[in-house]
């Protein structure tokens, strides 16, 4: 299998899985940012905006930790 064959099935892969579990998670640091500044401004528009990101991030990373529980052995970067 050449490297560049590889390269293209790394998302579907464990690590290219995991990866992206890093990415979403790291998205929910900016979301909790804005949660918290809507409340402490009592904003309802920017509060709802920010709760709809962060169950969107929750529904991302339960899709990701589904297709890594798919994924199991057959992971392409190892065979």
């Amino acid at each position: 299998m050449s490297a560049l064959t590889k390269a293209k099935g790394f998302k579907k892969s464990r690590s290219g899985t995991y990866l992206s579990m890093a990415g979403t998670a790291f998205g929910a640091i900016g979301v909790a940012k804005r949660l918290k500044k809507a409340r402490a401004e009592q904003d309802t528009l920017v509060l709802l905006d920010a709760t709809v990101s962060a169950v969107a991030i929750v529904t991302g990373l339960a899709i990701l930790y589904r297709e890594l529980k798919r994924l199991g052995d057959d992971d392409v970067l190892l065979g």
